[in-house]
């Protein structure tokens, strides 16, 4: 099963990266920029395969470049709070 192909995995595999991330010092802004450069490439180039992944892309995709950066902060934001 591929990363994308579960919405709780993906989740999961965005928070490790996150952990990572905050472990080896990058900070909240460089954290965000760096996620919205991964949506940019989830919704020019990946095939949403759920419903949620779908929605996702959709918000993306008609999202300005600041409410991008927004969606990004919230995935951050829902990553850190997911168990």
């Amino acid at each position: 099963m591929s990363v994308l192909d579960n919405f709780d995995s993906w989740k999961d595999f965005l928070k490790g990266r996150l952990q990572q991330a905050e472990e080896s010092g990058i900070n909240h802004e460089t954290l965000t920029d760096l996620a919205a450069e991964v949506g940019d490439y989830l919704a020019e180039s990946v095939d949403a395969k759920t419903p949620e992944e779908e929605v996702l892309k959709a918000l993306w995709s008609t999202a300005s470049e600041e409410e991008q950066q927004a969606l990004a902060s919230t995935m951050i934001k829902l990553v850190q709070k997911h168990d």
